[in-house]
């Protein structure tokens, strides 16, 4: 879920993440139109649209209980790591 911007409240897929950048793609959100060139003589070019990538810090994950996105903790259990739902402490 999308937290800022123009796209805000807007939820969709995690298509890509970028660690490093610090930035992720999600399906639907942040569209950006581009401009096609026709490939050959006598066809018309196109717009085109695609997901731009945003900062990590702008998106929350959601939450199947609450119904919206949420902020998480981590929590041990053995030697795997669960994310947990800050407001209904249920497994995300």
């Amino acid at each position: 879920m999308v937290m800022m911007g123009k796209d805000r409240t807007k939820t969709g897929k995690v298509l890509k993440v970028f660690p490093s950048e610090g930035r992720l793609v999600v399906e639907g959100v942040n569209l950006r139109k581009r401009r096609e060139r026709p490939r050959s003589a006598g066809k018309p070019g196109q717009i085109t649209e695609a997901p731009a990538p945003f900062a990590t810090s702008k998106a929350l994950i959601m939450c199947t209980h609450c119904g919206r996105g949420r902020r998480f903790r981590v929590r041990l259990e053995g030697d795997k790591k669960l994310r947990i739902c800050r407001k209904c402490d249920r497994e995300l």
